[in-house]
């Protein structure tokens, strides 16, 4: 019988063609790190709905979904109908333009932090400028952040993320304060030792797009102690934004941060970011024509692509369809099922482990069986989900999962989104059983 090892080369023989020349042209022949598939990955040509193609030909039901941009699936009518419609007009219109504005309201009515809207490129600007808007409304340098905690690539952000910080110079972590999430205690000790925190950043369903959880209990906490303590509490909703609810994590678990930082389902799948909060703070970026002001206190912010026309037309087309409430419904109980049906077929294959999450997403993990919070979360220890879902057995459920038809978001989750349907599920349920069943041939689960 071949190995999972031996099936990935024979099913994926141009992608491996074009993966060792894309090493030529890019470090490890990829353009983000989450595409990173020893040997090598797939290259896709194109995808629609719940589905998407590689060059070889073979069909994935999709869980990446566009790194979680995609609620709505791939290609969805109504986004590229706005897309083509707005190319024809202007890519860049260097000024100022009514799609803007529009795309600015629908984010004021769904979220409900937010009063105004500073649009970006990407989530790393986006948590790059809102630091930069709590350091200079409050007066503050020192900013807390949770350990995995993912805010992006800028310089300051990489503190405590459990990625490469190469080439960030040594000083720039100091103004980060890093602590594990989950203890309040730690967060009240922190502020009763330093008077210059500024700000408390943090993913509000847990790192790795909650795999790693955070309480619920504890970001009701963490916004008594900030606003007690006059600091500002930012929302990382990169992830969670649009998606955990049409008004994001702090909608549906009721804790309304200062600022939110935005991305992802914000573009309706093309790139997009932006910053949304309480008014005073945005205006910090506000030109007062007083040059104390202007040059000293204000929170500079340009940006080529900011809100940019054709981004801001799939922003519209994706949030017009969000704010009914209905894609969040599908996608949330096309998920349910899954983690349901996962966790009566690991039982059934006595395979310890579970799966778990909240919304539209699942987690697959293995060892002992989840401790579940009401709303899905599990309560285990970190250090026990990580164990059973190290980077080693996540590739090799990677690769296994790709030879029977479905794809993973790094190998240890799922994405799902509103096209996944009762037949695109039942044929997930069936590749994992079969690619869990090759996983314990060889020893690997």
């Amino acid at each position: 019988m071949t190995t999972i090892l031996e099936q990935y080369h024979a099913r994926h023989r141009k992608s491996e063609e074009l993966a060792q020349q894309a090493r030529e042209l890019f470090p490890d022949g990829v353009t983000h790190d989450t595409r990173y598939v020893t040997p090598f990955g797939i290259t896709v040509t194109h995808a629609q709905g719940p589905r998407k193609w590689d060059i070889d030909g073979n069909e994935y039901i999709d869980y990446v979904m566009g790194h979680g941009s995609l609620l709505l699936g791939h290609a969805h009518a109504a986004v590229t109908a706005a897309v083509a419609e707005q190319v024809g007009r202007g890519t860049h219109l260097g000024g100022n333009h009514v799609l803007e504005a529009a795309w600015a309201r629908l984010v004021v009515q769904l979220i409900p932090s937010a009063e105004k809207v500073r649009f970006t490129s990407s989530g790393t600007e986006a948590t790059l400028l809102a630091a930069r808007l709590a350091r200079a409304y409050t007066e503050r340098s020192v900013i807390i952040k949770f350990q995995e905690h993912f805010h992006g690539w800028n310089d300051y952000m990489m503190a405590g993320s459990g990625r490469g910080s190469g080439g960030i110079p040594e000083g720039t972590f100091g103004s980060m304060l890093v602590l594990p999430p989950n203890d309040i205690s730690l967060v009240e000790k922190a502020f009763e030792e330093n008077e210059d925190i500024a700000a408390v950043i943090v993913e509000p369903t847990g790192a790795h797009m909650g795999t790693l959880p955070v309480y619920p209990e504890f970001l009701h906490s963490l916004r008594e102690v900030t606003s007690r303590h006059g600091a500002v509490l930012i929302f990382d909703e990169v992830v969670t934004g649009f998606r955990i609810s049409p008004g994001g994590a702090q909608a549906r678990l009721g804790v309304t941060p200062d600022l939110t930082t935005l991305a992802k389902i914000l573009g309706g799948g093309l790139p997009g970011g932006g910053v949304a909060g309480r008014r005073e703070i945005l205006d910090m970026i506000a030109h007062q024509e007083d040059p104390q002001w202007d040059d000293v206190r204000r929170v500079a912010h340009p940006g080529t692509f900011n809100a940019n026309p054709l981004s801001a037309a799939a922003g519209i087309a994706a949030l017009e369809l969000v704010a009914t409430g209905h894609p969040n419904t599908q996608a949330d109980q096309a998920a349910a099922r899954i983690r349901r049906e996962l966790n009566r077929l690991m039982a059934r294959m006595e395979i310890p482990g579970c799966s778990y999450g909240l919304a539209s997403l699942f987690h697959l993990r293995f060892g002992p069986p989840c401790v579940a919070h009401e709303d899905g979360v599990c309560m285990r220890p970190h250090s026990e989900i990580q164990a059973g879902m190290t980077p080693a057995i996540s590739m090799n459920l990677k690769r296994a999962m790709l030879n029977y038809g479905v794809d993973l978001m790094g190998g240890r989750m799922g994405i799902v989104s509103a096209t996944h349907t009762d037949a695109e599920i039942d044929r997930t349920l069936a590749a994992f059983e079969e690619g869990l069943d090759a996983l314990r041939r060889e020893g690997k689960v």
